[in-house]
């Protein structure tokens, strides 16, 4: 379903998806009024909602659509705006499964419709052969932790604030995180984590401490990585293309972590597409960390911790909610109130 108050968008978009096999467009609609009002009758699997439109507006309507089609995946199209940046990572922490950028004039090439139609058919679903849900984990906790790390992609965000919901406000060990996002959504995302957390929340950089009590972010631009100096753990960015072609990457946060905190790590991988992160996993569980791993049922796309999952390498399958609670749960700490 396409919700567009563009018609050159809806008509460019209609014949992307109109020239697969495997994909209908069930309904178009050019305001987030009609296009709840179509909604139950159409039954999308996935649809594409434009944020900025007179009226409601996709923002205001997302949690309407969420209720009245808890099944819809929603792919948001976003401005390159600051003020489009803004309401789309409010939208994706809302539980908008994904985001498009909206091209320029001319934008609507070979590579867009890749992008689009793959992001498409993720959000469809698991593939046939994909179990019903993850075989039980059965890995005990590793060393105890000194350091969070979450990796994370699409479906991911909304998956985030639901963990971070259930951190309690004393739990002071460092949390990093890798979000695959647009680079120029990343400085508004830091912002929304720090709301949502209610700590402060920092974009990684070269040469910034680690310290408790902090969350510190991935920039679009490289990954963040850790090291040892003088005694203390310090932040740095790299560059070098990963087995993933993610930018960030997960792998790489979790792999220097992994050696920086010589395995007193609690690694996390929520929804998202494809297998950043798998890599890292074992070098994390190789320095006797432990791995936590997003149920399939709760994922806007299971492919992040599907590996670890069906590998029985993570200490708890569930829930991001009841993530957060089993890793605070493994630190000993009961005073983490």
């Amino acid at each position: 379903m396409i919700v567009d108050d563009s018609l050159t968008v809806r008509t460019v978009f209609s014949r992307m998806i109109q020239q697969e096999d495997d994909m209908h467009i069930v309904a178009t609609a050019n305001t987030a009024e009609s296009g709840l009002a179509e909604l139950a009758k159409a039954g999308p699997d996935v649809m594409l909602l434009d944020l900025e439109m007179p009226g409601m507006g996709g923002l205001e309507a997302l949690p309407k659509i969420m209720t009245a089609a808890p099944d819809t995946k929603v792919l948001v199209i976003s401005s390159l705006t600051a003020d489009g940046a803004e309401s789309t990572v409010k939208a994706l922490s809302l539980g908008a499964a994904d985001t498009m950028l909206k091209p320029r004039p001319g934008g609507f090439d070979d590579e867009y419709r890749s992008t689009l139609l793959g992001k498409i058919r993720a959000l469809k679903g698991r593939a046939p052969d994909a179990p019903d849900a993850a075989p039980a984990a059965t890995r005990r906790s590793g060393k105890a932790p000194q350091v969070v790390a979450i990796g994370a992609s699409t479906g991911g965000i909304h998956a985030l604030n639901l963990f971070l919901e259930k951190v309690p406000a004393n739990f002071d060990l460092p949390i990093l995180v890798t979000q695959h996002l647009p680079a120029s959504f990343i400085p508004v995302f830091a912002q929304q984590v720090e709301a949502a957390a209610g700590r402060r929340a920092v974009l990684a950089d070269e040469g910034i401490p680690v310290e408790r009590g902090v969350i510190y972010i991935a920039p679009g631009h490289g990954h963040m990585v850790v090291r040892k100096s003088g005694g203390r753990r310090v932040l740095g960015l790299a560059y070098h293309p990963v087995k993933s072609g993610c930018m960030p990457s997960v792998d790489p946060m979790f792999e220097t972590l992994a050696e920086a905190y010589d395995g007193h790590v609690a690694g996390v991988l929520l929804s998202g597409m494809g297998r950043d992160g798998t890599e890292g996993a074992h070098s994390i569980l190789s320095a006797g960390g432990t791995i936590y791993a997003q149920s399939a049922e709760t994922c806007a796309v299971w492919g992040m911790p599907r590996a670890i999952a069906e590998q029985g390498l993570a200490a708890a399958v569930l829930p991001p909610a009841e993530l957060a609670e089993k890793l605070i749960a493994s630190t000993g700490a009961d005073a983490w109130q």
